[in-house]
């Protein structure tokens, strides 16, 4: 059953009289509901960047960062709501003059009227979050959280569990790229390819900080984002469990629409009207992809 911290849903004679906007306020307890604020980390930022609490809200975009490509389609939707996995002030700032692009950013939403709120290491360790997405979209069996949170351990940071049936490094790496969006540097493996794989462990976005915990859980394959070399390099001599790379942005968006149709089913519940869509562009920062080398000789 979908929880609402909105009213109950009307009787069938309410509906019609009863089906209302929501307001910037509700969407953020939703969004709390959903990716409780108790699971983010200590250094995170998340929660409503600005905005009216008051100010209705019938449409909601979806996107992983707050970049002015994704407020120009908001705009261009006639959304009243952005909402962001990742925060556009991670680290704080003292200014929001449009002298600089975020700063831009915020001038032109309020001017637009759109507020912004993001979830982030808040909707990385939920039920239903970034991680539970990423695991249930490569067909993981059982996945339980890799690093639980110490306020719930049944939620936490990245997931950890089985393929249906083993099979080899290398055609999982393939399951991995259709199942991921598609972004131009596309994904990375490091191990031996035709070696058997069975368990896997998975977190979105930067995922360095926990080679160590997926190799003690007993990984086979750890699936994540942004590895740097000389970590990934040491980490492979010495075995499983064996990488694989995606980018930032597809290794994250995978979470956003199972949020966006639990915004939307939990604003129909307390009988309210609630549009939402998930953006597509893609906001890692590179355009292109070329193999590097001689060309082949034809």
């Amino acid at each position: 059953m979908i929880e609402s911290p909105l009213h109950p849903r009307p009787s069938a004679g309410e509906a019609s009289s009863a089906a209302e906007e929501l307001t910037v306020a509700d969407v953020v307890a939703l969004v709390e509901a959903a990716a409780p604020s108790h699971l983010a980390e200590s250094w995170d930022s998340n929660g409503l960047i600005c905005g009216d609490p008051e100010a209705p809200v019938a449409s909601i975009l979806l996107a992983v960062d707050p970049v002015a490509s994704v407020v120009d389609e908001a705009i261009e939707r006639g959304a009243d709501m952005i909402i962001t996995h990742h925060p556009l002030y991670l680290r704080g700032t003292d200014r929001v003059a449009a002298t600089d692009p975020k700063g831009r950013v915020v001038h032109r939403l309020i001017r637009s009227g759109i507020a912004l709120l993001n979830a982030h290491t808040s909707l990385d360790a939920a039920h239903g979050g970034i991680a539970a997405a990423l695991a249930a979209s490569i067909g993981l069996l059982g996945a339980v959280p890799l690093e639980p949170s110490p306020a719930d351990p049944a939620q936490g940071i990245g997931r950890i569990g089985s393929l249906p049936v083993p099979t080899r490094l290398r055609d999982f790496a393939d399951a991995v790229a259709a199942a991921l969006p598609d972004s131009p540097p596309g994904i990375l493996v490091g191990g031996d390819l035709d070696a058997t794989v069975e368990t896997i462990a998975v977190s979105g976005g930067a995922g360095d900080s926990l080679l160590a915990r997926a190799r003690e859980a007993g990984a086979d394959v750890f699936l994540t984002a942004d590895l740097r070399h000389h970590p990934a390099s040491e980490h492979l001599e010495t075995g499983r469990p064996y990488l694989i790379c995606g980018t930032h942005w597809a290794t994250e968006w995978v979470g956003l629409p199972p949020l966006a149709q639990r915004l939307a089913t939990a604003a129909e519940y307390g009988g309210r009207r609630l549009s939402t869509h998930v953006s597509t562009i893609c906001t890692d920062p590179w355009a292109l992809r070329l193999n590097t080398g001689p060309a082949p000789v034809r």
